[in-house]
């Protein structure tokens, strides 16, 4: 089985790195049940999105402009399972939580700690959110150098 989260067992810990259960935590995220009620909650959903290989999750969360949702989906939603799939999600740390702007835009500063092929290709973002009307939607990042935003 390629994703270790596909089938969940009760006593999962949440990839997001909460330190609660993937099913108190982001599981009902990702399965659409509900929507995540603030960014953060929704960067650590697209986070064990990513572990878990939860394609749907990463489109639906998509702002309608962000530039992959001017793409053809069912390209970008291959890319996204071959990235899942390619990569070994091993933890999120959040640096930093930005709240709603007067434009209603939230940033979440986070470091993501990602393998390929036994390399680390960990880096960090700050991602910008929109609420939709529905529900919060990833707009864009901005990679930053994994060492600027750490701590020495």
């Amino acid at each position: 089985m390629p994703f270790p989260y596909a089938r969940q067992m009760p006593k999962t810990p949440c990839p997001c790195s909460s330190g609660a259960l993937y099913a108190d935590c982001c599981k009902p995220f990702v399965a659409g049940l509900r929507e995540p009620p603030d960014a953060l909650t929704l960067m650590r959903s697209r986070y064990a999105a990513f572990a878990t290989g939860a394609v749907d999750h990463l489109w639906r969360t998509l702002d309608p402009s962000h530039e992959d949702r001017l793409r053809d989906e069912p390209l970008v939603r291959r890319e996204l399972s071959r990235a899942c799939r390619l990569s070994r999600w091993r933890g999120l740390t959040i640096i930093e939580t930005t709240p709603p702007d007067a434009d209603g835009i939230a940033a979440v500063t986070f470091l993501a700690r990602v393998f390929q092929s036994g390399r680390d290709m960990s880096f960090v973002e700050r991602s910008l959110f929109r609420h939709d009307g529905t529900g919060w939607r990833y707009w864009k990042g901005e990679l930053r150098p994994v060492g600027e935003l750490l701590p020495r």
